[in-house]
């Protein structure tokens, strides 16, 4: 009978899971609190558009927009001020902070890039968007600068794209 390979996907798989606890701790730690910050910015966008769009954003139009109850909404924006991103009083508007705006804003440069990007390797515009959405969060400041250079800071649109 033949042996299996070492190489094979179950001896990958097997050395994984040998991986030592702690760094696997860690990493699962880092993950969660990616996804943290990434709610986070989420709600900072959705505030600045609210504000933008509309004049003011309130926690119940906040709640609609992420489609949760407005207590979970309430709860996400007073972490938002705990951070000193945003700044809000019961029944009223919320604010973002000079630090709230200029996350909105390099998160806003961010998500731009990452669509050009998209865009200049031939996915269609719609699904760069949609992809946009959760790549923006995670990319590397050093594949951003890339993308960059790549697309030479130019947006291109499906009209754009040869036939």
């Amino acid at each position: 009978m033949a042996r299996p390979r070492e190489n094979s996907v179950a001896a990958r798989k097997s050395a994984r899971a040998v991986r030592d606890p702690r760094q696997q701790a860690r990493s699962h730690a880092q993950e969660r609190e990616d996804h943290r910050l990434s709610l986070l910015e989420d709600y900072l966008q959705v505030i600045a558009d609210l504000i933008d769009t509309e004049g003011e954003a309130r926690v119940v139009a906040i709640a609609q927009r992420f489609g949760v109850s407005h207590v979970a909404a309430l709860h996400t924006v007073e972490r938002l001020q705990r951070e000193g991103l945003a700044t809000a009083k019961p029944r009223r508007a919320v604010f973002l902070t000079d630090e709230g705006r200029r996350r909105v804003e390099l998160l806003r440069h961010r998500y731009e890039v990452v669509v050009r990007f998209l865009i200049s390797i031939g996915i269609s515009e719609d699904v760069a968007h949609v992809d946009a959405e959760g790549i923006e969060h995670h990319v590397h400041a050093e594949t951003l600068s890339a993308f960059e250079r790549l697309t030479h800071g130019r947006p291109r649109s499906d009209k754009d794209r040869p036939s």
